[in-house]
């Protein structure tokens, strides 16, 4: 198949899957693992920011603990910070620049460590609104093409649109109430992620995945499962 009918049916995917009441984690989850296919990149992950404009993960390429965790650094520092609070790309970092990576050091040092070895940042804005960042990761030195910048940007504008479920853009607290019930989601995923591990004595990645799978082939919200899980413990034989 060429690129560019991939590339067709993915945008096609992606605005199928914006429907009335779709489960947000699950489309960015989703949007993430399709950057890693269309872009060439080892990873990608997608952060929002919360009322007090912090960054927090939302969906990665994979749940990966030391990916999340790379994440998790850049509530502080990271390119996604500065991509967040100015508004603008940051793209072709070579992680292994320290003019480049002065900003983040630490950041950069654990990105080497994970074996990456180029980042990206790339805004979800609408207009002047900033919602949060996109963060993309190589594995091999390189760079991104200016249309493959172009093409990762388009991807972070969709998943600023899903967002915001393309409802009433204009109220600010009806967008900080959805970032905040997105955020909420995650985190309650993550915990039930830690339980499901420890039920099955198996990774973090494992639970994650037959987590993910059940709530799919059953027509679930991944948050609506979690939340069953952690409060009345999950029944199915699949998650048993």
């Amino acid at each position: 198949m060429g690129r560019e009918q991939r590339l067709a049916e993915v945008f096609v995917e992606l605005a199928d899957s914006l429907i009335d009441d779709f489960d947000v984690i699950e489309f960015l989850q989703g949007l993430s693992a399709r950057c890693v296919e269309l872009l060439g990149i080892s990873a990608a992950g997608i952060m929002l920011g919360d009322e007090h404009g912090e960054l927090h993960t939302i969906a990665a390429s994979d749940e990966n603990t030391h990916l999340l965790e790379l994440f998790a650094i850049q509530h502080d520092q990271g390119p996604c910070v500065d991509t967040f609070r100015s508004g603008g790309q940051r793209t072709n970092i070579d992680l292994t620049a320290p003019k480049a990576t002065a900003a983040f050091p630490h950041f950069a040092r654990q990105a080497r460590k994970n074996g990456f070895a180029v980042t990206h940042a790339l805004p979800l804005r609408l207009r002047t609104r900033m919602v949060g960042a996109m963060n993309l990761f190589h594995t091999e030195s390189g760079s991104l093409t200016p249309e493959n910048i172009a093409l990762a940007q388009a991807l972070a504008d969709i998943a600023t649109i899903a967002v915001l479920q393309q409802r009433t853009l204009e109220q600010t607290y009806v967008e900080r109430d959805q970032l905040q019930a997105a955020l909420t989601s995650r985190i309650v995923i993550e915990q039930a992620k830690g339980i499901l591990a420890e039920r099955w004595n198996t990774s973090l990645d494992d639970a994650f995945d037959r987590f993910r799978s059940y709530a799919r082939n059953n027509g679930l919200r991944m948050s609506d499962l979690a939340r069953q899980i952690i409060d009345k413990g999950t029944q199915h034989s699949a998650l048993s």
